[in-house]
């Protein structure tokens, strides 16, 4: 019986020793094709995010509204003021068009003087509080 059982084993072991002879792990190369307009979203959510800095600075908001007005108002607006960086935070359901990363109150006053001339809505905010 325990010759059986010890041929079985190794006949099993010889038979498995072989097959694993014969295996390879296969070989595929993946192309990958993507849109050039995805690359071109992603930049784009990246200046977003990098913008969006909801911290200890004051901002000007110079527009609560319509989506395409915000976008509009946000275009003339760095064409006109190149200094200021701006950015576009939705807040349901509005849009809103923030200005400056100012690190004091004093600093934010002083360019809200500037900008109430040509946008008389502006107002200060500070996002945290």
């Amino acid at each position: 019986m325990r010759i059986l059982t010890l041929r079985n084993s190794l006949l099993t072991a010889s038979l498995l020793g072989i097959c694993c002879l014969k295996l390879h792990a296969q070989e595929v190369s993946v192309a990958l094709s993507q849109d050039p307009k995805f690359e071109q979203l992603l930049n784009e959510k990246r200046k977003i995010n990098s913008s969006i800095t909801v911290n200890d600075r004051y901002k000007i908001q110079i527009y609560n509204g319509e989506s395409e007005s915000a976008k509009k108002i946000l275009t003339d607006f760095r064409k006109e003021f190149k200094n200021y960086d701006g950015t576009i935070v939705f807040s349901t359901p509005t849009y809103k068009v923030w200005i400056g990363n100012f690190k004091s109150r004093i600093e934010a006053e002083r360019n809200l003087v500037e900008l109430k001339k040509k946008y008389p809505a502006a107002l200060l905010i500070k996002p945290n509080k």
